[in-house]
């Protein structure tokens, strides 16, 4: 950590002055910092030196920038700015004082039935926020997840989270997150999707309800496997004290096939919020007798049992099977004797041609006309356009003129008209932090015309909105248009490498300040050539081209090497 004590007192970009160093992870060093604008204590993750080139490190770094910049909640960590330069890059962060949920398991060990609900609603809250805006954060489990002393949770480490509109990460990324808390789908490599978060946070309710993880192995890959093939202990089979239905939920978010997984955060909190109202209830299973019957069965009621009086035997079911069966043959042979004396029966499929209906004004007695030939099956898409009068048909399905065979009255042709409901008058959204494209998509649902307009920002990310035109919340008119004013990220201005060498250290220093370049740093080596205190050598090429404020580093002249000839003519 000593290393890092040398950007204790630095103040980063004119603002944020380094306190201290709170935390060091693997990627990055935490700094406590103050803002000196907006006069608050701000946390200042910043990329390690000997990572900052490393272009997998820079873009799960860039990442995580992007992806928080996306969300505002209460249980996620904020982010403030962000600074990805050449020399630096860090985020700055809304200053958390809590331990990560995992240091208070470890602790605690089990907790209490009222911490698991509502450490687990608060994650869930911060989950349904963030998949509403197209992120899954592929990374659940209680290292990253803080909790302050107030009780508050709040999600952290969006590192290797899937953005709207990104390419899926797979297993050969290195970014599936931890091994002891990752989906099958993840642990497999196969697409994931909102329901592989929902996975990760039942084996971290499993760890908190039980005090133990649900697979363990002696290597990542065997884990691996178990997450995939392998069905958990039921936690009540390790402490019996937890509620059926906290139990049922846990191993419902843990099902290995996702379609037979909870399906939303907003579905796994309201199971959550009905055990937290009532922590007797028991939910209504594919796999319970309750459901077939339509009961819900409580802690302590069995199954309903069959009357002693009623048989057991066979032969009522035989029996009405055999009568069901010639119930079926009567029917049959009536419906084909009906047919046989029907004259219209004989009659061959009618084909016919689609009317032109675009165009027209959809009314009562054009949707009468059409129903009394008893050749079409009629359905209405009422939408909002701009284009179009109110009740104005903007299109059909099938089109004008198209042939299809019906019969009046039993086959009958689909037909689908879309009509107008004129102009929609909405306030419009704030998309102001979300990526352009998926705004560009929302805008064209709504019958918005969008136009980009790029311009550099240094603190919204690359490919963000920085703002619209007209603001969040003034009225539209679908077919209205709206400008998204797009980041480009941070203007880079670049300038030309002076020629250095042979300059005196104070005369290099100038003219670095003359020409918006910063001091790297100097290395000193013995020289018979150049006199001492002179430069030999620089970082960069010499007229080359570098981005203002690249830092620049010396070879500087510590005079000739001292061959110790004084020393023996001395003596």
């Amino acid at each position: 950590m000593e290393s890092f004590d040398r950007y204790v007192g630095q103040v980063l970009d004119r603002r944020y002055k380094i306190v201290k160093v709170i935390g060091v992870g693997g990627m990055a060093v935490v700094f406590e910092a103050v803002d000196l604008v907006m006069r608050r204590t701000v946390a200042v993750k910043m990329l390690k030196d000997d990572i900052s080139n490393d272009a997998a490190s820079v873009k799960r770094f860039t990442n995580e920038s992007k992806a928080v910049s996306m969300l505002s909640h209460p249980n996620i960590v904020s982010i403030y700015d962000v600074s990805v330069k050449e020399n630096i890059k860090y985020i700055v962060m809304e200053c958390v004082e809590g331990i990560t949920l995992k240091n208070y398991m470890n602790k605690k060990g089990v907790l209490s039935l009222k911490e698991i609900l509502s450490y687990s609603e608060q994650i869930l809250r911060a989950l349904e926020h963030a998949h509403a805006k197209g992120i899954i954060h592929r990374d659940i489990k209680p290292q990253n997840i803080l909790l302050l002393k107030n009780g508050r949770i709040k999600v952290t480490d969006f590192g290797i989270a899937k953005l709207p509109n990104a390419e899926t990460v797979t297993m050969t990324d290195k970014a599936i997150g931890t091994v002891y808390y990752i989906s099958p789908e993840q642990a497999s490599g196969k697409p994931i999707d909102p329901r592989s978060d929902l996975y990760s946070l039942g084996v971290v309710m499993y760890e908190m309800a039980t005090g133990r993880l649900p697979f363990v192995a002696d290597s990542p890959v065997s884990v691996a496997l178990m997450q995939v093939n392998n069905q958990p202990v039921r936690p009540r089979e390790i402490n019996p004290s937890i509620p059926v239905g906290l139990e049922q939920i846990i191993l419902a978010a843990m099902e290995k096939n996702p379609d037979r997984r909870l399906q939303s955060a907003t579905q796994m909190l309201r199971h959550i919020m009905q055990i937290k109202s009532d922590p007797g209830f028991v939910f209504k299973t594919r796999r319970t007798a309750a459901e077939q019957t339509g009961e819900t069965v409580r802690p302590g009621q069995g199954k309903r049992k069959r009357p002693k009086h009623q048989s057991r035997s066979m032969l009522p079911i035989i029996s009405g099977v055999t009568a069901a069966f010639l119930i079926v043959i009567g029917i049959s042979a009536a419906y084909v004797l009906t047919k046989l004396f029907d004259p219209n029966a004989a009659n061959a499929p009618k084909t016919i041609a689609i009317p032109a209906l675009e165009g027209n004004v959809w009314t009562n007695e054009l949707e009468k006309e059409l129903q009394a030939t008893q050749y079409y099956n009629i359905n209405k898409n009422y939408v909002y356009n701009a284009n179009y009068d109110v009740n104005v048909i903007i299109s059909q399905e099938p089109g004008v003129g198209e042939k299809r065979k019906v019969i009046a009255g039993s086959q009958l042709c689909d037909l689908t008209v879309t009509i107008s409901k004129g102009a929609q008058t909405l306030a419009l959204p704030d998309y102001t932090m979300l990526e352009y494209r998926s705004v560009k998509i929302q805008l064209q649902s709504l019958s918005l015309i969008p136009n980009i307009q790029e311009e550099y920002n240094a603190t919204i990310p690359d490919g963000y909105v920085i703002r619209t035109e007209p603001a969040p919340g003034n009225p539209v008119h679908t077919g209205d248009p709206v400008t998204i004013y797009v980041s480009k990220g941070q203007q880079i201005t670049y300038v030309i490498v002076p020629d250095f060498r042979e300059m005196t250290e104070s005369k290099a220093m100038e003219k670095l300040i003359a020409n918006n370049l910063s001091f790297g740093g100097a290395t000193y080596e013995a020289s018979d050539i150049y006199p001492k205190g002179t430069i030999i050598s620089q970082s960069k090429t010499p007229f080359s081209e570098t981005a203002e404020k690249s830092p620049i580093y010396f070879v500087v002249s510590s005079g000739p090497a001292d061959t110790g000839e004084d020393t023996v003519a001395a003596e």
